[in-house]
């Protein structure tokens, strides 16, 4: 599970900077797409928190 998140986070990630570079920031895909890569970044993050308290 880890590994298909870090690949949908990569690619969220290359979209954005794409999409960033052709448009203004505050335009409404480059804010969907920054979103949606928060998203999965604190699933990432609450994923990588849990298997940690579970080491202990």
């Amino acid at each position: 599970m880890e590994e298909k998140l870090l690949k949908r986070i990569e690619g969220l990630r290359r979209r954005l900077n794409k999409v960033g570079l052709t448009r203004n920031l505050v335009d409404s895909e480059v804010v969907e797409v920054s979103q949606q890569l928060d998203c999965l970044l604190n699933q990432y993050q609450k994923l990588i928190s849990y298997q940690q308290l579970r080491f202990w």
